[in-house]
């Protein structure tokens, strides 16, 4: 009956617990691993620099990317259409195909598209340049010419800070960053918020590689937490001890994988969750003492 109080506590303050046990597991949490872009970082990007190569123009850089977005729904995607600024003309792009990690390809009027990170680049043989600038880097070829790059924005969440506190405090929390993000970004989101660990350039596979590192140090009076929103987290928020997911930018992957969803994708969400559960197994301590109590007088 606690139990059932603790997760109608929980859902009045926009957090859904899909069972019991995950409130128990938060009381012991150990480590929590984040996910960057949308999960510590509000996952709303700008375009602030474009710089091309090759005789292409800024507008050609910015319409050949935002065209092979067209189809996506991803937060990367949608500031890039924004940028541009124009109605997409989907019948013109044959073929896109999303590569989890790296980026993707398209066929725009004929031409091969390839958009991502550096790794696409070098996987795909494109001779460029690698840059290191504060923000995503996204480097665009076209028709196997390197067209250059864009640079996209994006900013922490203003409460992060105050959550971090919060898990290094009252749990003694070891807080973790995995990122697919370049080493770059991934050193300055992580000194910003003084994370304890980070890891950068990850794909999908070495985010769980990272998880089950972890999960290796830890003895059975610990659990794991792993947060985030998207589908190349969903992996890692299925193989932790409590998946927590970001519920209003997240994606419908992460909330299937996940134990716990955070409905407004605010930080403290996870605070309340934490301060609930704790609350809980309060509660239920008190109940078991004074049940015992009063079958002993009762008996007595």
């Amino acid at each position: 009956l606690t139990f059932f109080g603790g997760i109608g506590a929980a859902s009045k303050r926009g957090v859904l617990v899909k069972g019991s046990n995950y409130l128990e597991a938060l009381n012991k949490v150990s480590v929590v691993v984040f996910d960057k872009t949308g999960t510590l970082t509000k996952g709303v990007f700008k375009v602030v620099d474009i710089t091309v190569e090759f005789g292409f123009t800024k507008e050609q850089v910015l319409e050949y990317a935002a065209q092979a977005e067209s189809y996506s729904n991803h937060p990367i995607a949608i500031s890039l259409k924004n940028a541009y600024g124009k109605e997409l003309e989907k019948a013109r792009m044959t073929a896109m195909e999303e590569i989890p990690g790296y980026g993707l390809t398209a066929v725009y009027e004929g031409k091969k598209v390839y958009l991502g990170n550096a790794r696409l680049m070098k996987e795909r043989g494109i001779q460029f340049q690698e840059v290191h600038k504060s923000g995503s880097v996204i480097y665009i070829a076209v028709g196997g010419k390197y067209s250059g790059y864009i640079v996209i924005s994006d900013k922490v969440k203003k409460d992060v800070k105050e959550m971090l506190v919060y898990l290094k405090k009252h749990c003694q929390a070891v807080t973790v960053m995995v990122t697919g993000d370049t080493q770059f970004t991934g050193k300055e989101v992580a000194e910003e918020l003084e994370l304890d660990y980070y890891y950068a350039n990850q794909l999908p596979e070495d985010k769980v590689k990272r998880l089950e590192e972890f999960l290796d140090m830890q003895d059975d009076t610990e659990c794991l937490a792993a947060v985030g929103d998207g589908i190349n987290d969903a992996p890692v928020l299925a193989r932790a001890d409590v998946g927590i997911a970001m519920g209003a930018l997240g994606s419908d992957a992460a909330i299937e994988a996940a134990d716990i969803v955070l409905m407004d994708d605010e930080p403290l969400a996870l605070v309340d969750a934490v301060r609930i559960a704790k609350e809980t197994l309060k509660v239920i301590r008190q109940n078991t003492v004074y049940a015992v109590l009063i079958k002993i007088i009762v008996l007595g």
